[in-house]
């Protein structure tokens, strides 16, 4: 009993941590018609850095790390935070935040290529067909509706939320392959507060606090969630999901943030939502989920769920 309460837990924290990040793009898409891209990430990474501060002042972890890990922190920091979220954040100043969420889903693919490269694993006739189906969603996704005619969105928003992707999996990997023997807490706490020391001269250079008193409550409860939620509790929940789950049962739940961030950008944004993005997205998700592997055990779940 207490063995699957502690799974059901962990579920909890997987999809919260899901549900803020597919949130986040459609409260980032809310504050651009007022902020720049560089002013708004001030005060997102602001805002989490402190969070996360208080987060590891009450649980007493230490602010020491070695001198030997700074630089890997750097990195880090500059690829996971200040690089991506910059990507995103001028993304979306020309797509919608529905399609933003779609093709961050692709990510996994660009994370198997790399692995292929650089990591020496070999790539099945199952994998390169499901990498085919996710480019051809992809297509789908940056397509958008002219008349009765379906023609590509030559917008560089698109662009640059697939190299956001791109970028997304050579910080997993490096992630993964520099092992820093520290809390997540702490070590998001860092690069989150790297983010903010990367972004701040922009926004002196662009004068961005002047825009501030444009902000209405509205778009300020925005910036608390990016900060608080989605930079602070979103990582904090999946490290302690990470606890109680393996890691490619807690990646299954990112297959529900395009989900997330379609249902916020509706109902919050008022998007008008095109069957061909949808579509695309869905064939996105399945072909990731063939690359990973996964396809037969999730088709097992269901069919053990149904049964019972």
């Amino acid at each position: 009993m207490a063995y699957l309460k502690s799974k059901l837990t962990s579920s909890l924290y997987a999809t919260m941590s899901i549900s803020f990040w597919g949130v986040s793009f459609v409260s980032t898409k809310a504050v651009l018609g007022k902020l720049d891209p560089y002013s708004l990430l001030v005060l997102r990474f602001g805002i989490g850095s402190l969070f996360l501060l208080l987060l590891l002042l009450v649980q007493r972890i230490r602010l020491k790390v070695s001198i030997t890990y700074i630089p890997h922190l750097i990195v880090l920091g500059i690829l996971g935070v200040f690089v991506h979220q910059v990507l995103q954040a001028t993304a979306l100043l020309t797509i919608d935040a529905s399609s933003a969420g779609w093709l961050i889903s692709f990510s996994p693919i660009f994370t198997v290529i790399l692995s292929i490269l650089f990591l020496n694993e070999k790539i099945s006739m199952i994998k390169a067909s499901g990498m085919i189906l996710a480019i051809t969603g992809v297509l789908l996704v940056t397509t958008t509706r002219s008349g009765q005619s379906f023609e590509f969105a030559m917008n560089i928003g698109f662009f640059l939320m697939i190299l956001s992707t791109l970028n997304w999996a050579v910080y997993s990997v490096l992630l993964k392959s520099l092992r820093i023997p520290y809390p997540p807490l702490l070590v998001t706490f860092y690069m989150c507060l790297l983010g903010l020391i990367l972004t701040t001269p922009f926004l002196i250079r662009n004068r961005g606090w002047e825009s501030l008193s444009l902000l209405t409550n509205t778009e300020w409860a925005h910036l608390l969630f990016l900060g608080v939620f989605v930079s602070g509790i979103a990582y904090w929940y999946w490290g302690k999901a990470l606890e109680g789950l393996e890691a490619s049962k807690v990646s299954m739940f990112l297959y529900l943030e395009p989900i997330t961030t379609l249902i916020a950008a509706v109902f919050l944004l008022q998007e008008k939502i095109f069957l061909i993005s949808v579509t695309g997205g869905i064939i996105i998700i399945i072909g990731v989920i063939i690359v990973n592997g996964q396809l037969v055990p999730m088709l097992w779940s269901l069919f053990k769920i149904k049964r019972l």
